[in-house]
């Protein structure tokens, strides 16, 4: 009888031990991710997210890692990018761009790129040496390129 309170009581320990590991967890991916990882982690809350706690995580990089590692490598589209979103950290290019593919059709995801790009550009800026067309020419194809380094990832990481 003693036994069987003590196996309990132990089980009950590791169910909460389990429970914090995956709250500190949860907290750990809300800092490192932003508050996409909260909204992530709610869609699923009917889900066995907790069961499968980890597993998809062998090794595999998320999107947003691969794309904070590509924003920081010399690949001249990343060094593109980086000019363009000079205001923005790493992170926060990331999730936006990671959005912009979760679109189902490829123009519609060119041009939310587009305007994810666009989102740095000053309104009403006077000292620009360029017309907007070209602005938005040069936004395009910065995005199409984007969009074609993105794809390579996600076949490479499938």
């Amino acid at each position: 009888m003693v036994q069987e309170k003590q196996s309990n009581r132990q089980q009950r320990l590791d169910n909460f031990l389990q429970a914090v590991e995956a709250a500190q967890k949860l907290q750990d991916d809300i800092m490192k991710y932003g508050l996409e990882a909260a909204h992530l982690y709610c869609d699923d809350v009917d889900g066995d997210w907790l069961e499968t706690w980890g597993e998809d995580e062998d090794g595999q990089q998320s999107f947003v890692e691969l794309v904070t590692s590509f924003l920081q490598s010399d690949d001249l589209v990343a060094v593109r990018l980086r000019k363009q979103l000079k205001d923005k950290s790493f992170q926060e290019i990331a999730v936006n761009l990671e959005k912009c593919l979760s679109l189902s059709e490829e123009e519609d995801q060119i041009f939310a790129v587009k305007n994810v790009l666009a989102g740095s550009v000053a309104v009403g800026e006077n000292n620009r040496e360029s017309s907007n067309e070209i602005d938005e020419i040069e936004l395009l194809d910065l995005a199409e390129e984007l969009l074609e380094k993105f794809k390579e990832f996600c076949e490479r990481y499938k």
